[in-house]
C-alpha cells in the first residue's frame, strides 16, 4: 500500500510538470524527484524488515507447532505404553467411579472374571468372594486386604491395595484397585503357622512329659535320698556306713542330672522367668564358697571369695539363678582342678551397673580349639575327659542361656595345664537407699595397722593380703614358719594370722613367740581340722576363723579387743560372727501337730520318720478325701492341725482341689488360717502357680531336703507363736 500511494504520487508529480501552464522548474522538479524517491526507499526499507520480522515469527510458530506435534504424540505413545503395560500386567487392575461403575479394567482382571473389557466397562461387576481377611490402612489412606475369591482354576488368595486416584480436574476420583494373586504365600505362611503351632504343642507336650517323668522319678528318689539319710543316722557297722553313703552318693547324682535335664527343657520351652528382687550380693558368694567348701577340702584344695568393697552391698536381680550358674561354674573348677584352689570374685564390670563374677582355678586347662566348644549341648572338651570326669555336658550351655536371658555374656580365657577363667558379667543395679548404711559389716581403718599372714602361697591366702590391703592395713605375707619368727621382732603387729595347713605343732611354737609382739593372734583352719585343736586356757592364741574366711568374720575378728575373745572351741561365738545372727532355729516348746498327705507308703513312712524324730506328731492319710476328713475331724474336736503336708498328685482327690476345700470350709468359719505346704516332685512354674492360686502358703520340692523341711516348721513355730 505505501508503494501504491509513493507510485501514485511520483506518477502525479511527473505529469503535472510537464502540462503547459504547470511553471515547470528543473531545479524544483529535481527536488521533488528527489523527495519522492527517498521516500520510495525508506518505504520499501520499511516493507523489508516488517517481512523479515513476521517470516520470524511464523519460523517459531511453526516450530512451536512442531514442538507440540511431538509432545502430543510423545504422550500419545506413553498413554499406549500405560495402557498396555496395565493391561498385560499380571497383577488386577480395576478403576471404579464414585458409583462403583468399572471404568478401566486390565487384561488379567478380564481373564480372571472370564469377560471381556466391553461388558465390564461400566457395569458393575465384582468377583465371587469366598472369604474376606483383614484390613488395614496406610498413612495415605490406601487400604490394604486379603481375599479368597472363586476362580475357575479353584479358589485364590488375591491381596488388594486400593486408594483414591484422580483423572480429569474437576472430576470426582476414581477408586484403583490392583491385586495380586498371593495364593502360595498364603498358603506358606498358614504352612508355617501351622508348623510353629505344631512345635509348640510339642514343646508342651515335651515339657508335660518331662515334668512327669520328673514326677515319676523324683517320687522313688524321695525315698531312696531320704531313707538313706535316717539310715546313716543309726548305728552301723563301717562297711554298712560306706553302703548307706554309696547309696545317698548315688541318689543326690541322679537328681542333679535330673535337675540339669529339667533346665535344658525349660530353657527350650522359653518358661526362664527371671526375677528382680534386692539380694546381698557378699552373703550370695561367702554362701557359695561355704556350700562348695567341703568338696573342695575333701579334694585338698583351696576355695576363697573376694568381693570388691566398691560394690553396693544390695542389688537387684535374680539371686537363684546367679547362684545356679556360679554354683555351675565353681563345681566344675573344683572337679577339674587336682592341686591348687578356686576362687570366686566379684569386680565391678566395664560397663555402667555391671558386676563381673570371675571364678578361676589351677586345672587342667581348656585347648583354645575345645572352648567354643564345650557352650554347646551334650559338648565336653574332648572324650578322655568325658570318660574320666563324667558329665552330660549340659552344665555351661545352662548357664550360658542363663547369663543372656539376664542381658550378660560368659567369656573364657584358659591355658591347658594353667587353668581357667570363667567370666560372667552381668547388668545388676544397686538397691535403693544408702549402700553404706546396707551391708552387715563395716570395713575396719586399718591404716597403720601391721599384720602378718603366716600361710601357705595359696589362692585363699591371697586374696586375704588383697583385702587387707584394701583397709589400709600393712600386710606381710610370708609362707615360712622360721621366716615369721624372725620378722617378729621388728615391729608391734597389731594381729598375726597362722594357716593351720603350716602343722599344728609348728604354729602353736610360733603364736607362742608372738605373744610379745602381736596383740591379735588368730589361727585360721578347716571345719575339719577343728576338732584336732585342743582347747586350752593356756592357748596363745586369741581368736579363730574358719576357712573359707568370711569377710564380716575377718573384720569382726580384727577389730575385737584380744582380752574379750573366748579361747576355747567349745563356745566359740568369734568363729563367724555373724552365725548367731544368720537364722536362728525355733524350737517350739511342744510337737506341731501336722498332717500329712501322701499317697506313696514309702514317702509317707520317710514323712512319719522324719517328723517324728524332730519331735512332731504326724498323721498320715493316703488320698485327698481322707485328707480332707481328718482335717475336718481335728476342727471339729478343737484341736486343728497346726500344718497340712499336701502331696500333689494323688489318687480321687489330688492335693490342688483338697486345699481349695479346706480354705472354702475355712472361709466360712471363725479362728485361724491352717498353713498349708505342698509336696510335689513337679517343679515348673505352672505348677507352681496353681498350688498358690488354690490357697497353699509354699512347698517343698521331693527329693526332700531335711534342712528345709526344720527351716519350713521353724518359720511356723516363729510366725505362729506356738506355744506348748
Amino acid at each position: 500500500m505505501i508503494f501504491s500511494a509513493a507510485f501514485g504520487g511520483a506518477y502525479g508529480f511527473i505529469a503535472g510538470s510537464r502540462s503547459e501552464h504547470s511553471g515547470y522548474n528543473a531545479h524544483a522538479f529535481a527536488i521533488g524527484a528527489s523527495f519522492l524517491f527517498a521516500a520510495a526507499c525508506v518505504a520499501l526499507a520499511t516493507l523489508s524488515i516488517r517481512l523479515r520480522w513476521m517470516s520470524k515469527r511464523l519460523r517459531k510458530i511453526a516450530l512451536h507447532n512442531e514442538a507440540l506435534a511431538d509432545r502430543n504424540w510423545e504422550l500419545k505413545e506413553a498413554e499406549e505404553r500405560a495402557r498396555s503395560l496395565f493391561e498385560s500386567q499380571g497383577d488386577l487392575i480395576v478403576l471404579r467411579d464414585p458409583d462403583g461403575r468399572i471404568t478401566f479394567v486390565n487384561d488379567a482382571y478380564c481373564e480372571l472374571a472370564q469377560q471381556p473389557r466391553s461388558v465390564l466397562i461400566g457395569s458393575q461387576f465384582s468377583l465371587d468372594i469366598l472369604e474376606q481377611g483383614e484390613t488395614a490402612f496406610e498413612t495415605s489412606g490406601t487400604r490394604i486386604h486379603d481375599q479368597k475369591i472363586a476362580t475357575p482354576l479353584g479358589p485364590r488368595w488375591v491381596a488388594w491395595r486400593e486408594g483414591l486416584v484422580r483423572s480429569d480436574a474437576g472430576q470426582p476420583a476414581d477408586l484403583q484397585c490392583v491385586g495380586r494373586d498371593v495364593t502360595d504365600r498364603t498358603a506358606s505362611e498358614r504352612a508355617l503357622g501351622e508348623a510353629r503351632d505344631q512345635a509348640d504343642a510339642a514343646n508342651r507336650a515335651k515339657s508335660r512329659f518331662l515334668a512327669m517323668a520328673s514326677h515319676e522319678i523324683r517320687t522313688p528318689l524321695n525315698g531312696i535320698i531320704g531313707m538313706s539319710g535316717l539310715l546313716l543316722d543309726t548305728a552301723l557297722t563301717p562297711e554298712q556306713m560306706t553302703y548307706a553313703k554309696a547309696v545317698k552318693t548315688s541318689g543326690d547324682a541322679l537328681l542333679a542330672l535330673i535337675e540339669e535335664l529339667l533346665d535344658y527343657s525349660k530353657i527350650e520351652a522359653g518358661k526362664i522367668d527371671l526375677e528382680h528382687r534386692p539380694f546381698a550380693l557378699t552373703a550370695l558368694i561367702e554362701d557359695i564358697t561355704e556350700l562348695l567348701a567341703p568338696r573342695a577340702q575333701a579334694r585338698k584344695l583351696e576355695i576363697a571369695a573376694y568381693v570388691d568393697e566398691r560394690l553396693p552391698a544390695e542389688v537387684i536381680g535374680d539371686a537363684a539363678r546367679l547362684r545356679q550358674v556360679l554354683l555351675n561354674l565353681a563345681g566344675n573348677a573344683i572337679k577339674f582342678t587336682s592341686t591348687g584352689g578356686v576362687a570366686l570374685m566379684v569386680e565391678p564390670g566395664i560397663r555402667p551397673n555391671e558386676i563381673s563374677f570371675l571364678v578361676r582355678d589351677t586345672g587342667i586347662g581348656i585347648a583354645p580349639e575345645a572352648q567354643s566348644r564345650i557352650f554347646r549341648e551334650f559338648e565336653q572338651a574332648d572324650e578322655r575327659i568325658a570318660r574320666s570326669y563324667g558329665g552330660t555336658g549340659l552344665g555351661l550351655s545352662i548357664s550360658e542361656r542363663i547369663v543372656k536371658r539376664m542381658g550378660g555374656r560368659i567369656t573364657l580365657e584358659s591355658t591347658p595345664g594353667v587353668g581357667s577363667t570363667f567370666e560372667v558379667s552381668v547388668p545388676l543395679a544397686a538397691a535403693g537407699g544408702d549402700g553404706v548404711a546396707q551391708r552387715t559389716f563395716m570395713a575396719p581403718d586399718l591404716s597403720g595397722q601391721s599384720i602378718m599372714l603366716v600361710a601357705p602361697q595359696s589362692i585363699e591366702a591371697s586374696l586375704i593380703a588383697r583385702r587387707l590391703q584394701r583397709w589400709g592395713g600393712q600386710t606381710c605375707m610370708v609362707s615360712d614358719i622360721g621366716v615369721a619368727q624372725a620378722l617378729l621382732p621388728e615391729r608391734s603387729w597389731h594381729a598375726i594370722l597362722l594357716d593351720r595347713a603350716l602343722g599344728a605343732v609348728d604354729i602353736e611354737l610360733l603364736a607362742e613367740a608372738a605373744r610379745a609382739h602381736a596383740m591379735q593372734r588368730i589361727v585360721m583352719f578347716t571345719p575339719a581340722a577343728r576338732h584336732e585343736l585342743q582347747p586350752s586356757p593356756s592357748s596363745a592364741f586369741t581368736g579363730y576363723l574358719v576357712k573359707p574366711l568370711r569377710a564380716a568374720s575377718l573384720a569382726a575378728r580384727l577389730t575385737t579387743a584380744p582380752e574379750v575373745a573366748a579361747p576355747n572351741l567349745a563356745g566359740d561365738s568369734l568363729i563367724e560372727a555373724n552365725d548367731a545372727a544368720e537364722a536362728p532355729a525355733i524350737v517350739p516348746a511342744r510337737g506341731l501337730s501336722i498332717l500329712v498327705a501322701e499317697d506313696n507308703e514309702i514317702n509317707a513312712l520317710l514323712m512319719r520318720s522324719l517328723l517324728t524324730r524332730l519331735g512332731h506328731h504326724a498323721v498320715v492319710t493316703t488320698n485327698g478325701e481322707e485328707a480332707l476328713e481328718s482335717w475336718l475331724a481335728a476342727k471339729s474336736a478343737g484341736a486343728p492341725y497346726d500344718l497340712v503336708l499336701m502331696d500333689i498328685q494323688m489318687p480321687q482327690l489330688d492335693g490342688v482341689e483338697t486345699t481349695k476345700r479346706i480354705r472354702s470350709r475355712e472361709a466360712g468359719q471363725p479362728g485361724g488360717r491352717t498353713p498349708i505346704l505342698a509336696l510335689t516332685a513337679n517343679t515348673l512354674v505352672e505348677d507352681r502357680y496353681a498350688c498358690f492360686e488354690a490357697g497353699m502358703d509354699g512347698f517343698l520340692i521331693k527329693p526332700l531336703d531335711r534342712e528345709k523341711l526344720v527351716d519350713a516348721l521353724a518359720g511356723l513355730a516363729a510366725s505362729r507363736h506356738i506355744a506348748a
